[in-house]
């Protein structure tokens, strides 16, 4: 991924957040915790990255635009609908198993 150290630094610090979050849900689940404190955990880790991946879209973008600068106004929004719709279909609704 490119982008200047302290977009990686502050990415790399949510991911290990998130990772930090994981590991108590997993504590949890040993632990038998109540089912409506575990879906909390999940929500809270689920949004953290959700909030990575709009952060990194973002910079992406900036990025994308400012080094390879598009032949058309029509051809950035193309490109940027289209790295949104990839991620977006990521976190949509998620069916039970």
């Amino acid at each position: 991924m490119s982008g200047t150290d302290e977009s990686k630094e502050a990415i790399l610090r949510r991911l290990n957040r998130v990772e930090g979050q994981v590991r108590g849900i997993i504590r949890m689940v040993e632990d038998g915790k109540d089912c409506e404190d575990v879906l909390t955990q999940v929500a809270a880790a689920r949004s953290a990255m959700n909030r990575i991946g709009i952060h990194i879209i973002t910079r992406r973008m900036q990025e994308c635009f400012k080094e390879n600068p598009p032949d058309s106004a029509q051809e950035a929004i193309e490109e940027a609908i289209d790295v949104f719709l990839r991620f977006s279909s990521s976190i949509g609704p998620v069916a039970p198993e």
